[in-house]
C-alpha cells in the first residue's frame, strides 16, 4: 500500500515514539498530516479550570515541538471530532485516517460514525492496537470463553507474551520522518485554552513526553520497593504515572518492556512483578469494558442490580460529605481532599474511599464513580469503573460483599504515624500516632488541649462502622437469594 496523503488522528496517544498509528501512516504514505481535536462531545460540561486540559495542552506543545523536530506539525481543531476530522479529510484530500483504538462505547460508537463517513468519500480509517498489550479477545481461557477472574487472566496474559514476544516490538517512528508532510509557511499555532473556552495554568504534573520519562526514570530507581511502598499514601511509593498512560505520553511497550527486563535480571526486586501485575489490570479491566459494554451502566453481575441503594435527602446529605471530605473519619476525609486539591488520589485510599461510600454510607457505586471521573487527572473509564465495582462487589474479581473495609483499621496499618493525614487535615496535626485516626474516641479535654473541638474544628463521624456494616451485610443479603433462587431454577 502506497497511499498519497494520510492523516494520523491523536486522541490518547499524545506522543511521537513507539507509536502504532504513526508508524504505520508514515511507512504507506508519501505525505503524513497529524491532528487532535478538542473535541466539544467530550469537553462540554467540563469545569473551566479542569486540570486535565492543562495536562493536555502542555503535552500538545511538547508533541507539536518534537513532530515539527521531525519535519511534520500538528493540527489542531476544536468542536467535534466527528465533524472536524471529516471536515479535515476534504480539505486535505485525505486517501487514508489512522488512529490508535479506543476500547469505551462511546469512541467506538464515534469511530465507527468516522469511518462510515470517510468511506463514502473513499477514504480509509485504519485502527491500530496501541494502547494496551492485548486488547479485546486476544487472550481467552482454555474453553475459548473470556476471563471474568483477574489471576488466571493474568497467569494467561503472561503465558501469551511469553509464546510471542514480538507484541512488545517497538513502532519506530524517526526512520520514516522523511513523508511528514511540511507546513506551508509558517506551520499554525496551537490554541491556547482561553482560546477554547478554558482557564490557562501550569499541568497538576511534569507534562508530555519529558515528564512521563522523568517521572518513569525516578520510578525506575525506586522499584524494587514497589510492592511494599505503594500501600503506603505518605511516600512517594507509586510511579505517578497513570495520567501519563491515561494520555499516552509513554508507551505501555516501553513500561512493559523495562518491567519485564527488571524481573527478569532479578534488578527490580519483587516490586517489578508486582508493578508489571498493576499494568496487567489495566489491559484487564480494558478488556473487561470492551466485551462488558453494559458495565458503564449496571452491574457487571447482573445479580448485583438487586441491591437497593440509599436515596433521597439524608444520603444526598452523606454524599455531600464524602465528597467535600466532612465524613469524620480522617484517612476517608484527607483521601477526598487530596483528590479534590491536586487531581490525584493514592490507590490504596481510591479503595478505601469507595469502599467507604458503597459499604459505610449505603450509596450507590455510580456516584463515587461519576465523582472520581470528573475530579480525577488519570481517569480512564474501563479502571475506573472496574476499581469503582470491585470496591462495591458488583463487578468481576470483586472483593467479597461481605468483607468491608474497616476505615480505621485501613488508617493505622497504612498511614500509623498520620503523616497523610496531616498533610491535608492540619487541624488535627497536634494529635498524637493513636489519636488521629479515630478523634472521636478521645476525650474532649484531651483534644481541646490539643487545639481540636469536634464539630467545630473537625467533624464526628456521620456514621458508626459497625452499625453500618450490619446494614450492607443486609442490604447484600438480597444477592445471595437471587443467586440461590436462580440456582434452584437451573437445578
Amino acid at each position: 500500500m502506497n497511499l498519497s496523503k494520510s492523516l494520523v488522528w491523536f486522541r490518547r496517544d499524545l506522543r511521537a515514539f513507539d507509536h502504532a498509528a504513526l508508524h504505520h501512516a508514515l511507512r504507506s504514505s508519501q505525505q503524513v498530516y497529524c491532528v487532535f481535536v478538542y473535541d466539544t462531545d467530550i469537553l462540554n460540561g467540563l469545569p473551566q479550570d479542569d486540570r486535565r486540559l492543562r495536562f493536555i495542552h502542555a503535552s500538545l506543545a511538547q508533541l507539536d515541538a518534537e513532530l515539527r523536530r521531525l519535519g511534520g506539525y500538528l493540527i489542531v481543531r476544536h468542536g467535534s471530532a466527528r465533524d472536524e476530522v471529516v471536515a479535515l479529510v476534504e480539505e486535505l484530500d485525505i486517501d487514508a485516517v489512522h488512529a490508535n483504538s479506543d476500547y469505551e462505547p462511546s469512541a467506538i460508537a464515534r469511530d465507527d460514525e468516522v469511518a462510515a463517513r470517510l468511506a463514502e468519500r473513499d477514504c480509509a480509517f485504519h485502527g491500530y492496537k496501541d494502547q494496551v498489550i492485548f486488547e479485546k479477545q486476544e487472550v481467552l481461557t482454555l474453553a475459548g470463553g473470556v476471563f471474568s477472574v483477574f489471576t488466571p487472566y493474568k497467569n494467561a496474559w503472561l503465558k501469551r507474551l511469553a509464546a510471542h514476544p514480538e507484541t512488545l516490538a517497538t513502532y519506530p517512528v524517526d526512520a520514516f520522518a522523511h513523508t511528514f508532510a511540511r507546513p506551508t509557511g509558517a506551520a499554525p499555532a496551537l490554541p491556547s485554552l482561553d482560546d477554547i473556552g478554558f482557564t490557562s495554568g501550569e499541568a497538576p504534573l511534569p507534562p508530555g513526553m519529558d515528564g512521563a520519562e522523568e517521572l518513569f526514570e525516578a520510578f525506575v530507581s525506586e522499584m524494587a520497593d514497589y510492592g511494599r511502598a505503594r500501600d503506603f499514601p505518605a511516600e512517594e511509593g507509586t510511579s505517578r504515572l497513570s495520567a501519563h498512560l491515561r494520555f499516552g505520553t509513554t508507551s505501555i511497550r516501553h513500561l512493559v518492556r523495562t518491567a519485564q527486563q527488571m524481573v527478569q535480571s532479578g534488578a527490580g526486586g519483587t516490586g517489578a512483578a508486582v508493578w508489571l501485575s498493576e499494568l496487567i489490570w489495566r489491559d484487564f479491566y480494558a478488556m473487561v469494558l470492551s466485551q462488558n459494554p453494559h458495565v458503564t451502566l449496571r452491574s457487571f453481575k447482573p445479580a448485583f442490580d438487586v441491591i437497593e441503594w440509599d436515596t433521597g435527602d439524608d444520603a444526598d446529605a452523606l454524599f455531600a460529605a464524602w465528597c467535600d471530605g466532612r465524613t469524620g473519619f480522617p484517612l476517608v476525609d484527607a483521601a477526598m481532599l487530596q483528590l479534590n486539591q491536586t487531581g490525584f488520589m493514592h490507590n490504596r485510599l481510591r479503595m478505601v474511599t469507595a469502599s467507604f461510600l458503597t459499604k459505610d454510607l449505603g450509596i450507590d457505586w455510580r456516584r463515587g464513580e461519576r465523582y472520581f471521573a470528573l475530579k480525577l487527572n488519570d481517569y480512564d473509564l474501563a479502571s475506573n469503573n472496574g476499581g469503582w465495582q470491585w470496591a462495591a462487589s458488583t463487578g468481576c474479581d470483586a472483593q467479597p460483599w461481605f468483607r468491608i473495609f474497616n476505615p480505621v483499621t485501613q488508617s493505622t496499618r497504612f498511614d500509623a504515624r498520620g503523616e497523610f493525614i496531616r498533610r491535608y487535615l492540619p487541624q488535627l496535626a497536634q494529635l498524637d500516632g493513636k489519636q488521629i485516626h479515630a478523634p472521636w474516641l478521645v476525650k474532649d479535654d484531651v483534644l481541646a488541649a490539643r487545639g481540636v473541638v469536634l464539630g467545630r474544628d473537625y467533624p464526628a463521624p456521620v456514621v458508626e462502622h459497625d452499625t453500618a456494616r450490619q446494614r450492607t451485610l443486609a442490604r447484600f443479603a438480597v444477592v445471595k437469594k437471587v443467586v440461590a433462587d436462580v440456582e434452584e431454577a437451573e437445578d
